[in-house]
């Protein structure tokens, strides 16, 4: 069984628990062990430590699947797996005692948002991170630190300051309850302190100036590319299920008073037929863009730029498209769907809360659309 069938096999009993996850605001932990002992955490990590080293789209299409059973369920397995790639990034020991326990979970959060003060062989690590998605079900943690030393900043070529994800215990970091948010509320997206931790150099990681230890195809795939492919499957499988749920409910619901369902209506007939080409192109933009990069990397060649910005157009297209073909079929479900009881609420929760991300935002397509346009631009989170 392919992991991508496990998925599908445990989606129905995913989507039975969306209403737990929710008012949990987290994963139930049963189900984060499920999850790890399926190999959802380890897709990117490389085999040689006992991950799966997949394809880009053999992770996606799984981290979509988990999303059409649950959003949140789905944010979270992403999370989780894309902050498996830095193990291609560590050194002996510190990649196996990291990634050498099957059932262990590594997350974090990449901004830049704590200070790292170089002290021999270590940094000493303070800072607070928003958006620690899963960090409570986690048994390890990174956070983005500013690098400091002999009091200052370390600069990058670009006169900008070096910053590298320094890993540590969950048990070492403090998780404070800031999540309380519109949507994605299963993902425990809370903030995250580190007072005076002390992380080994080696047990640190740049995505944007180091270079991957490991030598497989996957590692030449950009690392930020990764994350924004996650997270617009988790957008997708969101958006598929959204119509999936309005084709029962169009089947089903008719007016008060009687009439024709909402499905033998001409003008629901038209936007149902629209939203779901605009999924579909998006979506087919996206994994063609993706295909392309992945060929690159399979040829041993450097992914270049323009190939990178196309996959980032196709991320946040899709994203965006996601949400708007939600909200389309929300609105469409009429008043039922504002109860709570209905799915498709949250559904268009989920949907705009993930087109909030920075790796999604407006200024993705600033950047993307630069370099379309043949103009120079900063590259590194491409």
């Amino acid at each position: 069984m392919t992991i991508l069938e496990a998925v599908q096999s445990l989606a129905p009993s995913i989507a039975a628990r969306a209403q737990e996850i929710e008012d949990a605001r987290r994963l139930p932990i049963d189900l984060v062990e499920t999850f790890a002992r399926a190999g959802l955490f380890r897709m990117l990590v490389p085999k040689r430590l006992g991950g799966l080293e997949l394809s880009p789209i053999e992770i996606v299409e799984t981290i979509e699947a988990v999303a059409r059973a649950d959003a949140s369920a789905g944010w979270c397995v992403m999370i989780a797996a894309t902050s498996g790639m830095e193990a291609a990034y560590l050194p002996e020991p510190y990649a196996s005692e990291i990634f050498a326990d099957p059932m262990g979970v590594l997350g974090g959060v990449f901004a830049p948002m704590g200070r790292a003060v170089r002290d021999g062989d270590d940094y000493i690590v303070n800072g607070r991170w928003k958006w620690a998605s899963g960090s409570q079900h986690c048994t390890w943690l990174a956070g983005g630190c500013v690098v400091i030393e002999d009091g200052a900043p370390i600069l990058r070529a670009n006169g900008q300051p070096d910053h590298r994800m320094m890993l540590f215990r969950a048990s070492e970091a403090e998780l404070i309850d800031t999540w309380h948010v519109m949507g994605l509320k299963g993902t425990g997206s809370v903030d995250m302190a580190a007072r005076d931790v002390r992380v080994p150099v080696g047990r640190s990681v740049s995505l944007i100036s180091d270079a991957p230890i490991e030598p497989g195809p996957l590692y030449r795939f950009p690392a930020f590319g990764m994350l924004a492919m996650g997270i617009a499957a988790v957008a997708s499988g969101n958006a598929l299920a959204a119509l999936e749920e309005f084709h029962v409910v169009a089947s089903s619901k008719r007016p008060a008073g009687g009439g024709r369902a909402l499905a033998e209506r001409g003008a629901v007939q038209a936007e149902f037929a629209r939203a779901t080409a605009s999924l579909g192109g998006a979506r087919a933009f996206f994994i063609a863009a993706i295909e392309r990069a992945w060929k690159t990397a399979l040829g041993g060649a450097t992914i270049p730029i323009e190939a990178r910005a196309e996959v980032r157009l196709g991320v946040t297209s899709l994203v965006r498209t996601a949400a708007d073909v939600v909200r389309s079929v929300h609105d469409m479900a009429g008043g039922a769907s504002v109860f709570l009881e209905s799915s498709l609420q949250r559904r268009f929760r989920d949907a705009h809360v993930a087109t909030q991300h920075m790796m999604v935002g407006p200024a993705a397509l600033e950047l993307t659309g630069r370099v379309l346009l043949g103009l120079e631009a900063d590259a590194s989170t491409l």
